[in-house]
């Protein structure tokens, strides 16, 4: 049977946000320990060998929990509530919408400008009904609306340009890919859309993603376990860090980033993955977006802009779902349950395990921290995502 571990009793000080007891922030504490059944038997099941769950209630830690063990292969190491996730696709989020959110808040960027303004030859929607080309805009690009592929074909593209090659994968995207639909039509979740935001982020800024994210969110907001690279730039968190896939030596991945795009082409600082943070950190990232930018007297948006992102654009069909970053209601939100603000909840997950939830309406966070891809690349956190969600929201003392 897994290890269920307290919460951290004694965080370290200064605290990032205050703990309080489930009551305190108007959860039933009843209904909120149901999430330890749920998680410990996932753990049993083995879909993932231990998880970290956190709540917050506003700018407040309700809730924070370890379970199970952060690694089984090679040695079995046990969960602790600090440990560190490859964040996957959460990264997206967390680093490369808040990061670019702040671009169009200082209006370096704008949110119709059209990409080609930024990358040179990036080609457009042919509509051949008309016999007319469509631009993509940086909209379509942060709501997934632009019918850009959704990936890209790492092994081909290693070929033909080696490793890694950030300069000809942004190439490749401008010139090579598919422009599946009329932008701002349907949607398609897509790694490449974040790529090409980054690099525009870079045009912009004449610095690395990486950097940038790092000191304008993640140092602006005193995290102290949240960064890219942490193999380079952070060797102090490699212990805490949770790996990911065995490989063929029998070593899994850890401190460098999972998905392959991210790590063969983009050397680790990419816009679709990369970034690896723990539930604390993430914790003070849904506050601050839940109290309209800042949190702690540390401020990375504006309320304003905060409204911005957390609006499905009124120039995307309807059906889409997606607001700026984040998902609201596509078919990709699962992971939000049924009991949260259906329209205003922000969510996301990641394909090594993590997930975040935003309810606007009810200020409640939940962030799921997994890594359902350890020890071997298999199994779904759909279910647990879901079930998880719906104990939290049911459990608010209405």
């Amino acid at each position: 049977m897994a290890v269920l571990l307290a919460a951290c009793s004694a965080p370290r000080t200064p605290r990032p946000l205050d703990y309080v007891t489930p009551s305190q922030a108007g959860l039933d504490s009843a209904l909120l320990s149901r999430v330890d059944t749920a998680i410990l038997n996932a753990i049993e099941c083995k879909t993932i060998p231990g998880a970290v769950l956190s709540v917050v209630r506003g700018d407040k830690i309700a809730y924070l929990k370890a379970y199970g063990n952060s690694q089984v292969v090679p040695d079995t190491v046990q969960m602790t509530a600090g440990t560190v996730f490859d964040l996957a696709s959460v990264s997206k989020c967390v680093g490369t919408t808040l990061s670019v959110m702040q671009l169009l808040e200082r209006q370096l960027i704008g949110l119709e400008d059209n990409v080609s303004d930024y990358i040179p030859g990036f080609l457009p929607f042919r509509d051949t009904l008309i016999d007319e080309d469509v631009n993509i805009t940086i909209r379509e690009l942060l709501s997934h609306s632009s019918g850009l592929d959704p990936y890209a074909n790492v092994e081909s593209l290693s070929k033909r340009y080696g490793e890694p090659c950030p300069d000809s994968l942004m190439q490749y995207i401008a010139r090579e890919a598919h422009r599946n639909f009329k932008p701002g039509t349907d949607f398609m979740y897509s790694c490449l859309n974040f790529v090409t935001l980054q690099n525009i982020l870079q045009k912009v800024t004449g610095e690395r993603l990486c950097d940038y994210a790092q000191r304008e969110v993640f140092d602006a907001l005193g995290l102290e376990h949240t960064c890219y690279l942490p193999d380079v730039n952070r060797p102090d968190l490699m212990e805490s860090i949770a790996p990911t896939t065995v490989q063929p030596d029998g070593k899994p991945f850890k401190g460098v980033v999972h998905d392959p795009l991210a790590r063969r082409l983009n050397g680790g600082n990419s816009g679709n993955a990369g970034v690896f943070s723990n539930a604390e950190d993430l914790s003070v990232i849904a506050a601050a977006i839940m109290c309209g930018g800042e949190v702690n007297g540390r401020r990375i948006l504006k309320s304003e802009t905060v409204q911005l992102m957390c609006t499905v654009p009124y120039k995307n069909d309807p059906r889409i779902g997606r607001a700026l970053g984040w998902d609201m209601y596509s078919s990709h939100s699962s992971c939000k349950g049924t009991l949260t603000s259906p329209r205003r909840t922000l969510c996301h997950t990641g394909y090594t395990g993590p997930s975040m939830v935003i309810d606007l309406d009810n200020r409640l966070a939940i962030i799921l921290l997994a890594h359902r891809c350890h020890p071997y690349d298999v199994g779904s956190m759909k279910e647990l995502r879901a079930e998880v969600a719906d104990i939290v929201a049911g459990a608010l003392i209405r």
